[in-house]
């Protein structure tokens, strides 16, 4: 049992020092609002594309996707997508209905999941959140621009071209795709017998390497620096069902139906599988969740309450997944 705890500290504790590390130099003044900005945009465009490139290019051979995994995460995420639309029939204001929604499935993957999952599974974790995040990443983005725009006037009113220029524009996705880019290469050269000349040149994968691992600890410490817990007023009910959606209902159907499926032979998941899936449905609603809304003429201010509340209770409920999973002998 104090093995199972010990795992579960070192996993989680990481991750609250390094918020609380932000919050307090914040709080002191020491970091001010223009450096977490600028600080927020270097991780959302340059840190972690870089880091979901380096684990995807550091992919060896592409049939290690393991397709049941992906089909898992679809489903899952379909599933939570519908869970979102009921549940936003509770709130009245149209400008608030997206909001909620897109609390409910999209979560902050990139962000705080990827980190988990390698405090987690160690390379092995936080590969398979990378290979993942190929498919979740565009989902979520995509599904986060049409509920955003279905229900303010009470018609769909979708730009099939902005959409698809977000897509193509987003960092993450352009990480993830030029990684996967560079991997098949390297399955298409070894397949092929074919020796790679760039071997013995090692300077710009250092480089990225050392920007890749900078990740982490910057976006957490920036994360903390955006919190303000001052600006609760209003939004009581709305916050209890984006939490309740989740920091609940997502990790409960999305971990527990895999430990369900795992422990009946219905799955074949190892410990590499339930470091992503935990990073992906048991963290908080994403950060750009609240910027998005934003530009959207959607409820901004309620949309950045639940990445901070999300973001708050999700430390006690990570731990109680992960505490569990591990005890079950999965993790």
């Amino acid at each position: 049992m104090f093995d199972i705890l010990l795992f579960t500290l070192n996993t989680i504790m990481p991750v609250i020092l390094l918020m609380a590390l932000g919050y307090t130099l914040k709080r002191i003044n020491f970091l001010t609002p223009e450096f977490l900005k600028i600080g927020n945009k270097t991780v959302f465009f340059v840190l972690l594309p870089l880091l979901l490139f380096k684990n995807i290019a550091d992919i060896n051979d592409i049939s290690q996707i393991r397709m049941d995994v992906i089909g898992y995460v679809i489903v899952l995420i379909a599933i939570l997508l519908l869970i979102g639309f009921v549940m936003s029939l509770t709130v009245k204001d149209p400008k608030q209905k997206g909001v909620i929604h897109q609390c409910i499935f999209r979560s902050n993957f990139a962000l705080i999941g990827v980190p988990l999952a390698e405090l987690m599974g160690g390379n092995n974790g936080v590969l398979m959140a990378a290979v993942i995040s190929l498919f979740s990443i565009p989902i979520f983005n995509v599904l986060a621009v049409i509920v955003l725009s279905v229900y303010k006037d009470g018609k769909v009113k979708l730009n099939v071209k902005k959409i698809l220029l977000d897509i193509v524009k987003n960092p993450l996705i352009i990480g993830v795709l030029s990684g996967l880019v560079v991997a098949s290469i390297k399955f298409l050269m070894v397949k092929n017998g074919i020796s790679n000349p760039l071997s013995g040149i090692t300077f710009l994968y250092t480089v990225v390497s050392y920007l890749a691992r900078a990740a982490t600890p910057v976006a957490l410490i920036v994360l903390g620096g955006q919190f303000d817990l001052q600006r609760m007023s209003g939004y009581k009910k709305q916050l209890i069902i984006g939490i309740a959606g989740r920091n609940f209902i997502a990790p409960i159907l999305g971990v527990g139906g895999a430990v369900i499926l795992t422990l009946n032979g219905k799955l074949n998941f190892g410990p590499d599988v339930f470091a992503a899936l935990i990073a992906l449905f048991g963290t908080p609603v994403a950060v750009a969740s609240a910027i998005m809304a934003e530009a959207m003429d959607n409820d901004g201010q309620l949309a950045g309450q639940l990445v901070v509340w999300t973001t708050i209770l999700s430390l006690v409920t990570l731990f109680a997944v992960i505490f569990i999973v591990r005890a079950l002998g999965l993790l």
